[in-house]
């Protein structure tokens, strides 16, 4: 069976024209990047973890739902401290239950966000954002900077999607219309692919940012300047006087900026950056958000809670591998505690888990809201159902697990 307009649950751009010929044994997908296009064959993968998991002296063995659930919800009362971190490859709907179990805990509850955009967010706090839906630079856009980032590499369709090649309204052209800046100390290809690579030295993007900043208030920065980004002065006058005269420009800000030295103040500076550049033309700034719901929990977090995420250590996983991303040390000690998650596929964190229950995977087998990388809620379909009688969606499992812990609490 042929569906079609299936939303991507892969990145941030949350690909909405996604089309799979899916017979429940094989399946074809057409218009998704190779990293979609690998997301939608864990369908048919064989390590698709299908029965629940509980270790016992250190060894994996098959359990029944309830028996799992039961556990979990053990791990979770009998706490002292108890985290649960939600990924971001799974609905709003899910991470809502999830917050709603870490109130009535009195846990600690945290996100993706806060691993790679924290600092995004934090200089959000900071300074405000001017900010846009993805469709007005495809619609007006005539200069797009990607600064740390890479997206030919890692959100493949947004050049083609929303910010390069796209002929929208005023940009009837397409890519003869617009004009691409990369800031990268990394000569990518999508620095091969644009107009002007500005190559400054790794952890300078705050003395670039204050330098550019100096030259929009219509003074030259100290010379050093130079000799700290790697960036000449010219260079810089090049960059802003392309800002300055285009009639549309939109920075995509990266990881590049969020993990260099500064952190917060880099993302910080950039905001205002573009704040005071919309005195003489229209400018925005997003962030390139890498998963396909990590801007969702930040929404519903701050509408919740009024924070966007938070810092702990983990006792309770959904749909994010912990033990691959953090430090070793930390990992170590995610080893140590009682822990249990929700995944679709064995890796490092399943195999740190105590308990592993089967995962559902959103916008294929069931429904639910994704926020794209712009902050826009898009609603996704499945186009087949859940493969387990015991859960239909990764929010059913939530909801099962909220109602033993209220029992045995």
């Amino acid at each position: 069976m042929v569906s079609k307009n299936i939303i991507c649950p892969v990145c941030g751009a949350s690909c909405d024209d996604i089309q799979v010929d899916y017979d429940g044994e094989s399946i074809n997908v057409k218009n998704a990047c190779k990293m979609g296009n690998a997301k939608f064959h864990e369908l048919v993968s064989h390590h698709r973890i299908k029965e629940p998991q509980i270790k016992d002296n250190g060894t994996f063995r098959k359990a029944q739902w309830n028996e799992a659930l039961d556990r979990a919800a053990e791990i979770l009362v009998n706490a002292k401290r108890p985290l649960l971190f939600m990924g971001s490859e799974t609905s709003c709907e899910a991470m809502e239950v999830g917050l709603h179990i870490a109130e009535y805990l009195g846990a600690v509850v945290d996100s993706n966000a806060t691993e790679c955009h924290g600092p995004t967010a934090m200089g959000i706090q900071e300074a405000g954002r001017v900010g846009s839906t993805a469709g007005q630079p495809k619609q007006r856009g005539s200069l797009a900077i990607y600064w740390g980032t890479n997206p030919l590499e890692s959100m493949p369709r947004h050049m083609s999607r929303y910010s390069v090649f796209p002929r929208g309204y005023w940009t009837k052209r397409g890519r003869f219309d617009r004009t691409i800046i990369t800031v990268d100390p990394r000569r990518s290809i999508t620095a091969d692919a644009s107009d002007l690579h500005v190559q400054l030295r790794p952890n300078t993007d705050y003395e670039l940012l204050s330098a550019l900043l100096t030259l929009l208030h219509g003074k030259k920065p100290h010379s050093s300047v130079e000799e700290i980004t790697g960036v000449p002065i010219s260079t810089m006058e090049e960059m802003l006087g392309m800002m300055k005269s285009t009639n549309f420009g939109a920075i995509y800000v990266g990881l590049g900026i969020a993990s260099s030295y500064g952190k917060h103040r880099n993302a910080e500076l950039a905001f205002n950056l573009v704040k005071e550049l919309n005195n003489h033309t229209k400018f925005v700034i997003g962030a390139l958000r890498g998963h396909c719901n990590v801007a969702g929990f930040n929404q519903i977090a701050s509408y919740l809670y009024g924070y966007p995420f938070g810092i702990d250590f983990a006792r309770f996983v959904m749909s994010a591998d912990l033990v691959s991303h953090f430090p070793a040390t930390c990992a170590e000690y995610l080893k140590k505690i009682p822990m249990a998650c929700i995944d679709i596929a064995p890796c490092p964190t399943t195999l740190a888990s105590d308990v592993v229950l089967s995962g559902v995977i959103d916008a294929m087998e069931c429904d639910g809201t994704f926020y794209r990388l712009d902050d826009v809620p898009v609603y996704f379909q499945p186009f087949t159902k859940s493969p387990f009688e015991f859960t239909q969606s990764n929010e059913d499992t939530m909801k099962q697990l909220f109602e033993r812990i209220k029992k045995l609490r």
